[in-house]
């Protein structure tokens, strides 16, 4: 996140995704569904996106994305 100019952002976003992953990284299906995952992710970019462009279409299509991807 540093690296991409957005650290002052992941002190706000991690807190809201702690406990999606465990220990190991790997997603905790059990804790957490992925759709509701990927929704509140892809609510987070877009306020990133606002904040930081104005603009929150920056984050369309994220959820659509992911979920095409990985509903394989």
């Amino acid at each position: 996140m540093g690296q991409l100019g957005l650290g002052s952002q992941f002190g706000r976003l991690a807190p809201r995704l702690d406990g999606a992953f465990r220990a190991d990284g790997v997603f905790a299906h059990d804790r957490l569904r992925f759709v509701d995952f990927v929704d509140d992710v892809e609510d987070l970019l877009e306020d990133v996106a606002w904040q930081e462009q104005g603009d929150k279409k920056a984050a369309d299509g994220f959820e659509e994305f992911m979920l095409r991807h990985y509903s394989g």
